[in-house]
């Protein structure tokens, strides 16, 4: 169980280095006065969007194989990118 845990934690820091939340929360946090709101909201955030993904995989494998799942996510994810290059994101 140790393992896991540290295995997600190095997964899911290393993703979030350098990403647009990141640097939306940078950005943030220098307009701020003070850094703990901007801090603690972004850490809240994170984990309640880790909380839902977690609650959402578990249902989802009971209906849905995890390879669709995985070739759903990539999709979403191209879409994403694309919106977010064009502007609407």
């Amino acid at each position: 169980m140790f393992g896991i845990i540290i295995t997600t934690f190095w997964m899911v820091f290393i993703a979030e280095l350098g990403d647009k939340t990141q640097l939306q929360t940078m950005l943030l946090a220098a307009q701020s006065k003070n850094i703990w709101p901007v801090f603690i909201g972004s850490s809240l955030a994170l984990v309640l969007s880790s909380f839902i993904g977690v609650c959402a995989s578990t249902v989802l494998t009971k209906y849905i194989s995890p390879h669709y799942l995985q070739t759903g996510a990539g999709f979403v994810f191209i879409v994403i990118g694309i919106l977010t290059l064009l502007g609407y994101i």
